[in-house]
Order: structure tokens, then sequence, then C-alpha cells
């Protein structure tokens, strides 16, 4: 990063809900970390709500899209079950490698339609989150149907309740197969699940964390008969094997209270069995302080110091456990904080791959083509921007390994490991080719219309307050007035020193906008000097 950056200081504020100054640099730093991106419009009309209306809409869980469809057929490759172009494939048989390959690309490729077409909500953001919490790699699970179910259940509780949303990810289909819960029988117990559900999903590996060997090999006995039946259909896939259970007790130790769970009999014992597990896990103080350790992480800043824990994560913890783990309590309160709302936090986290590309999309509002008209250019585009993030390394729906991205847990450099010397130069082509030529698709594109986004801008006939308000949205912290003052004479000014240079080509645009050189002369201006932030260090801050 260029000098203008500075270390974070962490912020000793606690929980106490902001009463500061709501402005549009609030707003901005409130949608960079909820959204990918702050678009002009989202700005403007959070800007007309106070921090706790905007919080609260932002809470507000969006309603299921329709599912990914077929885009892959050709004149030459039809779906073996009949699936025809444009229609779904969630609810067909498994077929053969070849088409469910095809159809784990169509899945990827709609997940990152929905990433793009978010509504005024954190919703998409907190998929996002707990798929790298309950990370599983489509690759791994194989059967595209798998995934698509594992999504919606990560849809439907990312938001709600997180026990419950434990318990149906014990008995998700996808992670069933992926850490082979499937294979988890009485005759050859499978500790892979049992493990990560403490290790990884519940109760950490922090200091604090003691439960012992002996209890990942209980919970693996606990957990034995589950099983999944490829061949159902209406995404039902799961059911238990009494037959494969271990009706043995199970024995757990001092963490959790020497608790020992009855060995049980008949259809509903694997379900029994595995309720009493988790109100057991969950009546340990650590998993509370757990979770919220990695909502702060991967919402506000990667440095848990001492007063952090005190001031924020113990409080916070508190709330989930008196709200008997709802989410939402949780991220309304750390929201609506001083502590978020600590100006140390703004520009203090690294956009993350889907962020800088998501956020750029969205924020030159760039519009994709209608699914209905161009389904086959929509998901091809939409690949292009798959493709783009897994060469920055994250590939969504394919983290590395069941503990996710490391830049979301590795310590000491956490989100600093997105950007390196291979990584840095793909991020700034990107950019810079969305500004210039865009990504195209038998002429459909994903290119940002500059000429519009200068257009919501207040005034952006004033050179200055083009460049302010341009680096309001785009920036989380200031460049100095040095490098501003020489953007504006280099580029918009092109070496003149009158303000009123800029002014008249803008105007006489604005007068004739059919008029191909007027145009083509802002154009060329707004392209090198958007061409030229995106370029700077500075942007890859959120």
């Amino acid at each position: 990063m260029s000098n203008n950056t500075t270390k974070t200081t962490v912020s000793t504020k606690g929980i106490a809900e902001y009463k500061g100054a709501w402005t549009r640099t609030q707003v901005i730093h409130l949608l960079k970390r909820t959204m990918f991106g702050a678009k002009q419009s989202d700005i403007d009309y959070f800007l007309r709500k106070s921090l706790s209306e905007t919080v609260d809409e932002l809470l507000k869980p969006q309603a299921d899209p329709s599912p990914p469809l077929n885009y892959y057929q050709t004149a030459t490759y039809q779906d073996p079950q009949g699936i025809k172009l444009g229609e779904t494939w969630v609810n067909a048989i498994y077929g053969d490698g070849t088409v469910n390959s095809l159809r784990r690309n169509s899945y990827k490729r709609w997940w990152i339609q929905q990433l793009i077409n978010q509504q005024r909500s954190i919703h998409e953001k907190m998929i996002l989150f707990w798929h790298n919490h309950f990370a599983t790699e489509s690759a791994d699970v194989d059967d595209a149907r798998f995934i698509y179910k594992h999504h919606l259940t990560l849809r439907k509780n990312a938001l709600g309740n997180f026990k419950t949303f434990v318990r149906e990810i014990t008995l998700d289909p996808a992670m069933l197969r992926y850490l082979n819960g499937e294979r988890n029988t009485k005759t050859a117990p499978d500790e892979n699940y049992g493990r990560e559900l403490q290790e990884l999903f519940c109760v950490g590996k922090g200091p604090d964390s003691k439960y012992t060997e002996a209890d990942v090999k209980a919970a693996a006995r606990v957990l034995t008969g589950f099983r999944n039946n490829r061949d159902n259909s209406g995404l039902n896939f799961s059911f238990f094997d009494i037959n494969r259970h271990d009706t043995n007790d199970k024995q757990f130790s001092a963490f959790y209270g020497n608790k020992v769970i009855k060995g049980m009999q008949g259809a509903n014992a694997g379900e029994i069995e595995l309720d009493e597990l988790l109100n057991m896990i969950f009546a340990v103080e650590e998993v509370s302080k757990y979770i919220v350790r990695r909502i702060y992480t991967f919402f506000v800043y990667y440095e848990i110091d001492s007063s952090v824990e005190q001031n924020i994560i113990v409080p916070l913890a508190k709330i989930f456990r008196d709200n008997k783990f709802e989410i939402k309590p949780v991220l309304s309160t750390l929201f609506k904080s001083e502590h978020f709302n600590d100006s140390v936090y703004f520009g203090a986290s690294i956009k993350s791959p889907l962020d800088l590309i998501i956020g750029n999309i969205r924020e030159f509002n760039i519009a994709l083509p209608s699914e209905k008209t161009f389904v086959v250019e929509l998901y091809n585009l939409c690949g292009d921007m798959l493709n783009q993030g897994t060469n920055m390394q994250q590939n969504l729906g394919d983290p590395p390994s069941v503990a996710g991205w490391s830049a979301y847990y590795q310590e000491p450099n956490f989100y600093e490991l997105w950007v390196n010397s291979d990584t840095f130069p793909k991020r700034n082509q990107f950019s810079d080719t969305v500004l210039n030529n865009g990504y195209t698709r038998n002429q459909q594109k994903i290119n940002a219309d500059l000429i519009t986004f200068a257009k919501g801008l207040k005034n952006p006939e004033d050179p200055n307050l083009l460049i302010e308000q341009s680096l309001e949205i785009l920036y989380r912290i200031p460049l100095s007035a040095e490098i501003i003052s020489q953007v504006k004479r280099d580029i918009l000014l092109s070496g003149q020193s009158s303000d009123y240079y800029w002014t008249e080509i803008w105007e006489a645009f604005i007068a004739k906008p059919n008029d191909t050189n007027a145009r083509n002369m802002v154009l060329t201006r707004l392209k090198n000097l958007y061409r030229y932030f995106v370029s700077l260090p500075e942007y890859q801050l959120a």
C-alpha cells in the first residue's frame, strides 16, 4: 500500500449505540462492509434514514431467487434428462458425470448473479460468510443438486437461529457427502464431521476450547447412521438408517460436564441423539464467543486484542446466548455500535476478490443481460466473473478446504493474504478491463457506463466535485491534495490550468449527447480518470 495508508489502531469503544454524525461517509462504510460495494442509489436511499433504520432494513432476509438454469445446451449437446435450454435442472435425476459437471458450473454462475443483483440487504454477504464457515467444495461433493440444496440451507438460515442452522447443516446432503457423514457407521465410525462440528463450526480451537479427542470419537458415534440417497427427488436426499447407528451410550469429557448421551433405538434415534449432542455443545459458553469472533473478523477487523475481547466479544456473546443463538440481534448491536462506526476502521480491510469484482460491477451500475432473453450470454458472463475470482484465489463454491479461505482465519495476516505479487496485477487488470472495453459474450457486455456514473454525481461539470464525490464512493481513505490536483490537471483538464476546460467539455456533451466527438472527449477523460483511481493500492481497501 502507498504512503497514504496507515496502520489501524484498534478501537477501545464498545457496543453502546453510535450517536454521532450520519453522513455519506458512515453510510458508505456500512454498505461496503455489509454488501458488495456501495451504489450511489443505495447511499442516497439510506441517507434519508437513520443508522438504526438502515441496519434494521439491511438485516431483513430476502426471498429465495428462482433456481439455476440449463445454459449449457448446444447444437451438439443436450441434457440427457431432457432439461431444455432455460429450464432448471434442480429436480432432475443425477444423470452422468458430464451433465452434472455442467450443472455445477450453472449453479456457481447463478450464484454470481445473486451477488450482483442483491437487494438492499446483508443477506448475500451473510450467505458468503456462512459458506466460508460451513465450507464445502462443490467439486468434492459432486452432485449439483446436493450443492444447490446446501445453498438453500445457507440462504434459509443466514439470518436465523444458529443452533437450528447447525442442526440442518449436520443433516445436509452436501455436508454428509463432503465430511463423510454418509459413511459413518457403527462398525466403522468416521470422525471427520464430529471433529469439524467442534473444531471449526461451533467451539473453535482457542485456549478455552478444551474438548478432547475422546469427545470427537463420541460425537462421531452419535452421528452414525445418516445417509444419502441420490435417487430421491424433490431435494430430499438424506435419511436415517437405524441398522448403521451405534445404539450404545456415548460418554463425553469434563469439558461437556461428563455428559452421557444414552444410546437410542428406533427410526428417530439419530435425530434424538443429535439434539442431545447439540444441546450439550451449545451449553458451553465458548460457542457464543467463537462465533462472535468469526463475525467480528469478517465484518470489522482481524485484530482482536484484550480490549476488543472484553468490550465487544464478551458482551455480544452474551447477547447471542440471551437471544437463544439468534443471529440478527448480534449483527444489529454490532453495526449500530460506537465500535463499528469508529473511523479507525474506515479502509481497515482489504477487499476480498469477490468484494472487488462484485463491488466494481455494482458501484459502476453495470446491468446484467436478461435471463429470459440471453440465458447463455448471461451465464457465460457470470462465468467470466467467477473465473476472475478464481484467478484471484477466491473460487466461489470451492474454497480450498473445510476451513474455508485462509484470508478469513490465517493468523497473523488474515485478509492481507488476498494481495500478493500474483493477485495484485490480476486485480488491476480486471478493474481496468471493466472500465475500458469490458467482457463480451455475443454482443452482451459487462462494461462500466462511466458517463451514467458521472451523471449520478452532483455537479459533475465541476472537476473538483466530480473527483471528490467519485473518491468518496470508490475509496475509504483520502488521497493527498497533491495527487488529486495532479490527476485533475493531467486527465480532466488535459494539462490546462482552468477548471472551466472540463466544464466546457461536459456541458457541450450534455447539450448534444448524440454528438460522437463531444461524447468521446468526455468518455476518454472519464476512462483515464477512473482507470487511474482503480489502479492505486488504496482502491483495494474497504
